[in-house]
């Protein structure tokens, strides 16, 4: 019923990825903050156990070395932060203050000091380029208004070398379930996200090659998605 495990290969830009819409869904970033503000009181009950496999699987595909510095976008309560490892930097930005507000109670409960957490606009944060080791999306691409745009911007600071990490839900490659997702799409996004966001519009759009896709959770709804920046800046130049 549910996708199989797919290779990089699969997903090769052709036909119309180019230009078609990505999702039958708009929203804006008043509606996406408003969405999380709501849920920020409930989200870790929520959406936290479900989809924990996933986080500890994109974790490990990180690679995270002493002395790395990992920008997470979207990191809402924090729910991820007392995974990663104590020897590397953390900056976690979001949109949602009540969010924030938690992620930020969560790093003082915990002692979680190299964990630091501030309110930006993903379609354009305030980093320099190549600023980061591993810049990672946990759960949010769906959600907000330009995919592509939030993708470019993880691309540009991360450090050549260095990799993007995305997990995230995306349209079925099933017919019947792509068809389903389509049509329940404008109401899910009242509880975080496009059902229907295309993965092959979206790789080709933002010019991503990715080294592995993978299916993640139980059921495997959900796909994990590593690029690796190339260390060349002429090999990794934008089109």
């Amino acid at each position: 019923m549910f996708d199989h495990h797919s290779t990089p290969s699969e997903h090769v830009s052709g036909g119309d990825s180019a230009t078609r819409a990505l999702s039958v869904t708009a929203v804006e970033h008043a509606f996406v903050e408003k969405v999380y503000q709501k849920l920020a009181g409930v989200y870790d009950y929520t959406f936290g156990p479900t989809l924990h496999p996933g986080r500890l699987e994109a974790i490990q595909k990180m690679r995270i070395r002493p002395g790395d510095h990992v920008l997470e976008v979207g990191v809402g309560t924090g729910i991820n932060l007392s995974l990663y490892p104590p020897t590397c930097s953390i900056i976690g930005v979001d949109l949602s203050s009540k969010m924030l507000d938690k992620a930020r109670k969560r790093i003082a409960s915990k002692g979680l000091l190299h964990c630091h957490v501030m309110e930006m606009n993903a379609e354009q944060m305030a980093f320099p380029d190549d600023a980061f080791d591993v810049v990672y999306a946990p759960y949010v691409i769906s959600v907000v208004p330009d995919p592509v745009k939030v993708a470019r911007e993880m691309y540009r600071v991360c450090r050549p070398g260095g990799r993007v990490v995305i997990l995230n839900h995306f349209k079925s490659t099933n017919p019947v379930l792509s068809k389903i997702e389509r049509t329940i799409s404008p109401m899910t996004v009242h509880i975080g996200f496009k059902a229907d966001l295309d993965l092959d519009g979206f790789l080709t759009q933002a010019n991503l090659k990715p080294m592995s896709i993978e299916k993640v959770n139980v059921p495997k709804m959900w796909t994990l998605v590593t690029c690796e920046k190339p260390r060349s800046q002429e090999s990794g130049a934008r089109s």
